[in-house]
């Protein structure tokens, strides 16, 4: 009888663990291969109430969240979901813009509050909600450095990053307050010279930092990858010849491709090796604008050939879905620099100046941000009157 319980107990054991190990592979997902097979983080670039409903997405594998005033305008001028909160700020007598920064500081520490874990498992990797300066501040050295601090202070969580656009007058913000030991997200960098620059203000953020542990000061930059490539083929369809049209939807990932050979290259040698002696993370890449807005070209092109050790790629809800539906897990953004380089290269030649093509997408981004930006508060303005 007692081999017999024993037996049965043993059964038992063994068929939990084997419907633990089922009910694991029917929850594991591309994204989840993405990270744990190409140490690559799948982050959502949206957020929007109800926060709950990031919870689905982390189980499938989601590690972080971005947001920006785009995505606030339109979270907050389609849902009701705010109203409440929002005529409980009015009635305290705060102004509108003021109400509007509570309205997104709770949703920013929601976030956070859910990615906690995240954080935690990861050892400050990943789990981060990412909450922009205001737009209008843009140019504005010092204002953008007392912002980030008071952002950081009013969000009060570990694991929030503090979105700082890559203007030439933000660069050295981003140096200030990453030595202040605050968590940045670079934003808006359109080409490789601002990118050098972006990394160049991480480091010495880092080395003027006073923190003996810095292991827990954390950034990302955030390289936009669908815009350049609207551009360029605009301009490459205004040429007409057949080399210039072979080179469509090329464009994008190819310098994308030449920065993450330039991240390899930096966060290498003597200069960096001192600062990870004092616990320093390497800024991640993270691609950006990874939505497709040629919808002729497949619906995971700013994702699939992006794939490396040490990046983020943000994608909103459908590049999510098609990527879960049938994008590839392998290794692809350092397979052929040269190909990459030849690219790059080869569009200089034909007249299109990617100095030009950089400073115009980042105005195109600032102006574009601080329209959604201008728009929410014009759309609240008129809330608060009815109110």
């Amino acid at each position: 009888m007692e081999n017999f319980r024993n037996n049965g107990l043993m059964f038992c054991r063994t068929h939990s663990v084997m419907l633990e190990k089922e009910t694991l592979s029917t929850q594991k997902t591309l994204l989840h291969d993405l990270y744990y097979d190409q140490k690559q983080s799948p982050w959502y670039d949206n957020l929007r109430r109800p926060v709950s409903d990031l919870k689905p997405l982390i189980e499938k594998g989601i590690r972080g969240v971005t947001s920006n005033p785009t995505i606030f305008q339109k979270a907050i001028s389609s849902s009701n979901a705010y109203d409440d909160q929002f005529r409980q700020l009015i009635k305290e007598g705060k102004t509108v813009e003021e109400a509007y920064w509570g309205l997104v500081v709770k949703d920013i520490q929601d976030a956070c509050k859910l990615f906690h874990s995240t954080y935690e498992e990861s050892r400050a990797e990943d789990g981060y909600v990412s909450v922009e300066v205001s737009p209008k501040l843009a140019h504005e050295t010092d204002e953008t450095i007392e912002a980030a601090k008071w952002l950081h202070k009013v969000v009060n969580q570990p694991n929030v990053h503090i979105k700082i656009p890559a203007t030439a007058e933000c660069v050295p913000a981003i140096k200030q307050v990453i030595s202040l030991g605050i968590n940045v997200n670079v934003t808006l960098i359109f080409s490789l010279p601002r990118y050098e620059a972006v990394i160049d203000a991480y480091l010495e953020g880092l080395e003027t930092s006073k923190n003996s542990d810095l292991s827990k000061i954390a950034s990302v930059a955030s390289f936009f990858v669908s815009r350049v490539d609207t551009l360029i083929d605009k301009r490459l369809e205004a040429l007409g010849t057949e080399e210039a049209l072979a080179l469509r939807g090329k464009a994008a990932v190819a310098q994308a491709a030449l920065a993450y050979k330039l991240y390899q290259e930096k966060f290498s040698g003597p200069r960096w090796e001192a600062l990870k002696a004092r616990g320093a993370q390497k800024q991640r890449l993270l691609w950006a604008s990874t939505s497709v807005k040629n919808k002729a070209y497949p619906d995971t092109l700013y994702i699939s050939p992006l794939i490396g050790p040490d990046t983020v790629s943000t994608m909103p809800d459908a590049a999510v879905e098609a990527f879960l539906d049938h994008g590839k897990v392998a290794r692809t953004i350092d397979m052929d620099y040269a190909e990459a380089q030849r690219v790059y290269k080869k569009i200089e030649e034909l007249g299109i100046s990617w100095a030009d093509v950089g400073s115009s997408l980042e105005m195109e981004g600032v102006e574009s941000f601080l329209k959604s930006f201008d728009d929410l508060l014009g759309s609240l303005e008129k809330k608060a009157a009815a109110l």
